[in-house]
């Protein structure tokens, strides 16, 4: 069991697929256990799960910002958008820390990301009366890199007048 207790500590997601995994197997072995073995099995693959869906959510927002930082013209918000992006950056690390095994989907969550972030960001700029035709196509055609979105210095460019 030390195994198992060393990978909660280094690998939650991880930890949590081998323990479902694992009540499972045990279920079909026969245990004198009153256990509800398929649901509790369930409840520790969902914390995986949440583990995931923390990452693909804070990625999406941090994109959200980036995009917002870089296509519009407003001055008063963008202190909070960098703040925002700072935040989510921060929870992703700590997500990634704790779940080293969702390293390999950074890039599955930055590109379905991107599509939805950029689909909220010109909602929000049309509502701020900020969008027009040429700027819709220049947010639906940006582009950020796993890198981009989780280095703590990368910001785009301001927005051009």
């Amino acid at each position: 069991m030390s195994g198992a207790k060393t990978l909660y500590r280094e690998d939650v997601l991880a930890w949590s697929k081998e323990q479902a995994r694992a009540l499972r197997l045990a279920s079909r072995g026969g245990s004198n256990q009153d256990l509800d073995w398929e649901n509790l099995a369930e409840e520790i693959e969902s914390a995986g799960i949440s583990e995931r869906r923390e990452l693909r959510s804070q990625i999406q927002r941090i994109i959200l910002h980036l995009l917002k930082l870089e296509f519009s013209p407003a001055s008063l918000p963008r202190e909070g958008w960098i703040d925002w992006v700072d935040d989510g950056r921060a929870r992703v690390d700590y997500t990634l820390g704790s779940s080293p095994s969702l390293k390999g989907e950074v890039d599955d969550a930055v590109a379905k990301g991107m599509v939805r972030a950029a689909r909220k960001a010109i909602r929000e700029l049309r509502e701020r009366g900020e969008l027009d035709t040429a700027l819709t196509a220049r947010i639906q055609a940006a582009a950020y890199t796993a890198e981009q979105i989780l280095d703590d210095d990368w910001f785009p460019p301001e927005p051009q007048p």
